[in-house]
């Protein structure tokens, strides 16, 4: 264990740590408001020096992996893949936090001593560190440490600083170093454009997109000069409203159905109204009964919506059992897990599958079947197949896997049931166009 000693000459180890934490779960904090300002304070110091340590013992952690593969003959390109994992799942987020967890340690530790030193003292946030190691990036390790020096150089300056104007001067600082640099960041960004989909609060999605500047204002402008036209010849929907309608009929050609396949897993009862629990709705998650039903008559009235009967089982939420001779997952058993599963089964990684996998591999007489599957992401798929990484089923009923890192920590997922509590019939509406 990676061990640093205290100001008394101790170590510091997870007991001393624990024991912080349910010292601060007992305490309610100060009786007068003076002293309560102040120990906001000294607690968000305390955040940020436990990010600063979270840092080094991360960038130490990384090393010494690299080392052990290494010496074990793993190829460099494939050497470090498992440690973000390992890493997310200790600090309980996702796989995609994990990378930036170690990319920003790896930095901090080999690049940026005075952005290190001013997060491991607790003058600033891991957010602001980075921010630094973000907008140095394409710069020279000699560029990037002039920028580290008149920035973070001056912790009285830079703790002051907000976010927006921290950001705003390293940016100045590395154009001014290397021009050309950000000139190819900004072209490598732009090839880089996306879009992305996640949940919203009250049954809403937020629809985003990473555009190019020009492009972007260019787009926004086109749907607000839609919706002032609106608006002019009485259009009774609010601006943003128009804007939204117009978005998705540009992209949709209308706004009154639903012209591509969605999937929705909804039991007979709530489909008949005679239950209120919610259903689920592939890419999305739960939504409530009422709303599934006007999905489900909406695809029926435009002749749009196939049923298929998804499952039956003695308990509720327990998916038939299906398998294949394949050695790939595809079709209705494809179909089947990804449905189960609803996002990768990693703890703490909502990102969508995009893999199924074996935990126990063909190679070693794994079987393709719903009890041997597991849905994962891209990252977390080949995370597991780093040195020291060792998955199996625990249980088919409910589907449950358990997952071992390399350091010894052992994390159980458990497939999320479905919608609705009755054991009965459910079913999958899978409509749009043909």
């Amino acid at each position: 264990m990676f061990e640093t000693p205290s100001s008394d000459g101790t170590a510091l180890d997870t007991g001393c740590v624990d024991a912080w934490v349910e010292q601060l779960a007992a305490s309610n904090g100060p009786d007068d408001d003076e002293s309560r300002v102040a120990m906001l304070g000294a607690l968000e110091r305390l955040t940020c020096a436990a990010a600063g340590l979270q840092a080094e013992i991360t960038a130490r952690l990384d090393e010494s992996v690299r080392r052990v593969e290494t010496e074990r003959g793993v190829r460099k390109e494939r050497q470090g893949r498992g440690t973000a994992a390992e890493v997310a799942l200790a600090r309980r987020e996702s796989p995609h936090r994990g990378r930036q967890h170690v990319g920003l340690a790896r930095i901090l530790a080999d690049e940026m001593p005075c952005t290190r030193r001013g997060l491991r003292t607790g003058r600033i946030g891991e957010w602001k560190a980075t921010i630094l190691v973000r907008e140095t990036a394409c710069l020279s390790l000699e560029d990037r440490q002039t920028v580290d020096r008149r920035l973070a150089g001056d912790l009285d300056r830079v703790e002051t600083m907000g976010v927006r104007e921290l950001e705003g001067r390293a940016t100045s600082l590395a154009a001014e170093l290397d021009a050309a640099a950000c000139v190819l960041r900004r072209r490598v960004a732009e090839s880089e454009r996306r879009v992305t989909l996640r949940p919203a609060p009250d049954t809403m999605t937020r629809l985003s997109a990473e555009l190019p500047v020009a492009m972007g204002v260019a787009v926004f402008r086109s749907l607000l000069d839609a919706a002032d036209a609106a608006r002019a010849q009485g259009d009774p929907r609010s601006r943003n409203q128009v804007m939204a309608d117009t978005l998705v009929e540009s992209v949709l050609g209308t706004t009154a159905g639903v012209p591509v396949e969605i999937e929705l897993v909804v039991s007979d009862e709530v489909l008949l109204g005679t239950r209120e629990d919610s259903a689920y709705l592939g890419g999305y998650g739960p939504i409530p009964a009422e709303l599934a039903r006007e999905l489900a008559k909406q695809g029926a009235e435009q002749g749009l919506a196939t049923v298929r009967r998804l499952y039956r089982g003695p308990r509720p939420g327990q998916l038939v059992a299906m398998d294949s001779r394949s050695r790939r997952f595809t079709g209705g058993l494809a179909r089947f897990i990804r449905l189960r599963d609803q996002t990768c089964r990693t703890p703490w990684c909502d990102a969508p599958i995009r893999h199924t996998d074996h935990p126990v591999p063909v190679a070693a007489e794994g079987e393709t079947s719903h009890a041997n599957s597991a849905g994962l992401c891209e990252a977390c798929n080949y995370a597991k197949e780093a040195l020291g990484w060792s998955v199996r089923v625990v249980d088919v009923e409910p589907h449950m896997i358990e997952i071992r890192t390399p350091a010894g920590q052992v994390h159980r997922s458990q497939a999320p049931p479905l919608p609705g509590h009755v054991p009965r019939v459910d079913l999958v509406f899978s409509y749009g166009a043909a």
